[in-house]
């Protein structure tokens, strides 16, 4: 079999070549058109290790990250991401593949691929998954598209989606895009879809209700069971945005509450890295009523190997570059294989105890509009800091200045002075006692001295920015012609 060789310019020097491409070989001057050829060496940097090294420590440590303060983001579940994730994701033979290697030569890849979509399903109690959504929204997207096809295939396309009035921003955004209208739902004294005003709108031209459960209040929605069967009645699906898995591994699954397509975010419920753009992983899992209209490619077993499945005709498509974000895939199955079904369930029931451990250290200083047990997060309103002329954006900003990032603020809309807070499961008890003890004590100085919170953070690389000036003067730099 002949070989692959990329020859350098510079003579005697070749790099490595792929051995089971049967193509002639040839140099560089073959393959690389010469008006894209560089004519002289690139102009790097000449730094030594050490200074380079020191750059990225110096960078690490102005930014806030997992490792360095607690970072109680609610609804982004921002959790630590164990080594053995990394080692796992690093490994040569995951590292080194590429997407358009024969089928042959990557079955420890499809492998594990395959073993990941079998754990996913018996986690969320659905018939079948694909991968490849790169992100919790894209999985929205693929969802919801799927959902379309499905009510098409029917011969009954419908007009809405009903959405609750606690949802995700990108539901709503989700639904715009796959085509649908969608319809707010209020929710009741107790935090949850209001029954009443939910069954009011249920008609034929309703393609589906998009929920979180447990909700972005951090509440389960106690009457799911009722939801879903009466979305089957009408012909209606029910989507439920996956991004609170975090509160139910081992304990309840989306299949046994009656969804029919729930994505997952790779990059929260099972600790790969999250933040900071990137990068995500957000599988989809659907009952058996949209099992045909997955994306293609399918990853199958067949017999002692492992295939890429094209042959499904009511597919919605391709929905992504290649078969999905591989890194995140290696780790997600890492962490889940690690801990277990027995382990899963301690993830979330930590998560629980842990949020439900803060939220009665935090009542004492802030009114929870919504009081009783939360799952793996809750909202309180910091409607208490105006009395001191200052919001819940100027306690954001002080907190910074105790090495601990800010909780979501400002969401869900539906709670005035919003502040979500998730400690989620890998924070000690010292962590969380130290959290309180810290917002305590900037409540203190907002009653003696409030310009320390408005003048907020103090001891941070970058100072506040000042929000009405960015407005008014936006500075915006793009590129009106990139020949030039």
């Amino acid at each position: 079999m002949e070989k692959l060789i990329f020859e350098k310019s510079v003579p005697g020097r070749k790099s490595h070549y792929l051995p089971s491409l049967d193509v002639p070989e040839k140099t560089i001057d073959e393959l690389i058109p010469e008006k894209f050829q560089r004519k002289q060496d690139a102009r790097l940097p000449e730094l030594s290790e050490l200074d380079v090294a020191r750059h990225f420590v110096r960078l690490s440590v102005k930014n806030h990250h997992i490792v360095k303060g607690f970072y109680p983001l609610g609804s982004c579940t921002m959790k630590y991401n164990p080594v053995i994730n990394e080692d796992q994701a690093r490994l040569s033979g995951f590292r080194e593949l590429h997407p358009l290697q024969p089928v042959e030569m990557v079955q420890g890849a499809l492998e594990l691929m395959y073993e990941l979509q079998e754990l996913l399903k018996e986690i969320t109690g659905m018939v079948d998954v694909s991968l490849q959504p790169a992100a919790g929204a894209h999985g929205e997207l693929t969802g919801l598209m799927m959902i379309r096809k499905y009510h098409e295939l029917q011969g009954n396309p419908r007009k809405y989606v009903l959405i609750p009035d606690s949802a995700h921003g990108t539901n709503p955004a989700s639904v715009t895009l796959a085509g649908y209208e969608a319809i707010q739902i209020p929710s009741d004294a107790n935090g949850c879809v209001d029954l009443a005003k939910f069954k009011e709108h249920l008609n034929d031209d309703v393609a589906a209700l998009m929920l979180t459960n447990p909700n972005t209040l951090g509440l389960f929605e106690e009457h799911i069971l009722e939801i879903t069967a009466a979305l089957h009645d009408i012909g209606a699906l029910a989507y439920m945005d996956g991004a609170n898995l975090n509160a139910l591994l081992g304990i309840a699954r989306p299949g046994d509450m009656g969804f029919d397509v729930v994505h997952i975010n790779l990059h929260k419920t099972f600790s790969t890295p999250h933040g900071g753009g990137g990068p995500g992983a957000g599988p989809v899992a659907v009952s058996d009523r949209l099992q045909d209209m997955l994306p293609v490619p399918v990853v199958e077993k067949q017999e002692d190997a492992y295939r890429l499945n094209w042959d499904r005709p009511k597919s919605i498509g391709k929905i992504s570059s290649f078969w999905g974000n591989f890194s995140v895939l290696v780790r997600a199955y890492t962490y889940i294989r690690m801990h277990g079904s027995e382990g899963l369930r301690r993830v979330s029931e930590n998560a629980i105890i842990n949020a439900n451990y803060l939220r009665t250290k935090l009542e004492k200083h802030f009114r929870l509009p919504y009081p009783g047990k939360c799952m793996h997060e809750f909202v309180a309103t910091g409607e208490k800091l105006r009395e001191y002329g200052l919001r819940t954006l100027d306690l954001a900003k002080r907190l910074l200045d105790y090495g601990m990032h800010a909780p979501t603020i400002y969401f869900p809309l539906i709670v005035r002075e919003a502040m979500m807070i998730e400690p989620t499961e890998t924070e000690s008890k010292e962590t969380l006692d130290a959290f309180a003890d810290a917002v305590a004590q900037i409540l203190l100085e907002a009653q003696e001295n409030p310009d320390l919170l408005k003048e907020a953070p103090h001891s941070t690389p970058v100072a506040r920015l000042d929000e009405v000036r960015a407005v008014k003067q936006l500075d915006i730099n793009y590129f009106t012609n990139l020949e030039n």
